[in-house]
């Protein structure tokens, strides 16, 4: 039989190390744990290759436009939420932010922490660059896949 300490220590651990699953035979109960893999947007070169093959350059977009806005978010990269929970910018209520737009982090940085089921869980950065973008409100509740930064790699 598995304590409950024990099957939150497996969560945790399943969660860290990035495990796709993990199933376990302990005195005949058994245990499967499904890792979820961070999701993660990034604009590939082949919309690049495809803006230098267009034949003739079309005029700028009106400044604040969906089109202005794509544009601006070129060469981006996305960091989204692996899990549902609440987006929160910072360890504790009283504590300054992990990052705010125009800070410079590296891999590995803690960005900020989702809370799901009474577990905080780090977002860390998964490439270097600077912060462009911050897109959940502070406690707001995000959702499995939903983009947190917008990065702008080094």
């Amino acid at each position: 039989m598995f304590k409950f300490d024990e099957i939150c220590e497996l969560i945790k651990l399943v969660a860290a190390t990035g495990v796709a699953a993990v199933e376990l035979d302990h005195g005949g109960s058994k245990l499967r744990i499904d890792g979820v893999p961070p999701v993660v947007f990034a604009d590939g070169p082949s919309a690049a290759a495809a803006a230098a093959a267009a034949p003739r350059p079309a005029p700028a977009p009106a400044p604040g436009s969906a089109e202005a806005q794509a544009i601006a978010d070129e060469g981006l990269h996305w960091v989204a939420s692996p899990i549902v929970g609440t987006f929160y910018r910072a360890p504790n209520p009283d504590a300054e932010p992990y990052v705010k737009v125009g800070d410079i982090v590296h891999e590995g940085q803690t960005l900020c922490i989702v809370e799901a089921m009474k577990l905080m869980n780090e977002i860390e950065c998964d490439v270097a660059g600077t912060i462009v973008k911050v897109l959940p409100d502070n406690a707001q509740p995000v959702e499995y896949g939903e983009r947190l930064f917008a990065i702008r790699p080094a």
